[in-house]
């Protein structure tokens, strides 16, 4: 039996803990199969990012037709994506992909740096969120794209708003910067689902928001319906979190191998 088969369109993340790695490694715990269209090269580590390299367009649309073409999808994750063109690039294919969408708009990593150019904000905004079934911003993206800063939960429903006007079908805002527990606002503008977990004291967070996004993917192409979806890939990411780990001197990734190394099925 083939499983269910989902794609990532992202960066490539030389130190195992975000990107293109975190997703793979992600879809492959959750029982999918996992391929991948690399749109950039990172040379990053615990510490930061220490330059990224941006593929060419033609490589990209390569990467896109080849796999489409031959193999299929139930699924496409997009994440870092770097410049105009090829956020453009990539809208283009997906506005003919008949299957889920997940968009998280990379903006920095995790230590700060920026993943993309500020000029391909505006073909983020116009172009490549009007194809996605969901876009999971955190409340930086969140930012970035719509001008509406977040303070405490009661701005969540007003951020996801501005995201939906954006033209996704669903907006998942990221609350996991706020103080006190995560909670994250999942909705369509018609119906609003929270999901809560404790906050928990670990600094290994490296690439919780390529893993949330990927966990989404992976259980819409099983067949989940949105909420479901949101709600299994917030408690394997929370399990990922909770066991990440320390990985050179800065801060480590989540465990994207958490229930196999605690037996636990996905």
């Amino acid at each position: 039996m083939t499983p269910a088969r989902v794609l990532t369109v992202a960066g490539s993340d030389s130190g195992g803990g975000a990107g293109i790695q975190a997703d793979l490694k992600t879809m492959l715990a959750l029982g999918v199969h996992g391929m991948s269209v690399v749109a950039a090269v990172t040379a990053q580590n615990s510490v930061g990012v220490q330059g990224y390299w941006e593929l060419p367009v033609e490589a990209v649309q390569a990467q896109l037709a080849s796999v489409l073409g031959d193999i299929g999808v139930q699924a496409v994750k997009t994440g870092m994506l770097a410049s105009p063109a090829l956020v453009a690039a990539v809208a283009e294919v997906l506005a003919t992909v008949d299957a889920p969408v997940v968009v998280d708009p990379v903006g920095v990593s995790k230590h700060g740096d920026s993943l993309l150019a500020p000029e391909a904000v505006g073909n983020v905004k116009t172009r490549l969120l009007p194809t996605a079934t969901v876009v999971t911003p955190n409340l930086w993206e969140v930012e970035q794209l719509t001008g509406v800063k977040v303070e405490d939960e009661d701005d969540l429903p007003r951020a996801a708003d501005a995201i939906l006007a954006l033209g996704p079908k669903w907006a998942l805002i990221k609350g996991g910067h706020l103080p006190g527990e995560a909670v994250d606002l999942l909705t369509d503008g018609t119906i609003e689902h929270h999901y809560r977990a404790e906050r928990l004291d670990n600094r290994h967070t490296h690439g919780t928001g390529c893993t949330l996004a990927s966990a989404i993917a992976s259980y819409l192409a099983l067949g989940h319906d949105m909420p479901t979806a949101v709600e299994q890939a917030k408690t394997y990411v929370t399990g990922a979190i909770a066991h990440g780990f320390p990985l050179g001197v800065g801060i480590g990734p989540v465990d994207h191998g958490w229930r196999w190394r605690n037996d636990e099925l996905p």
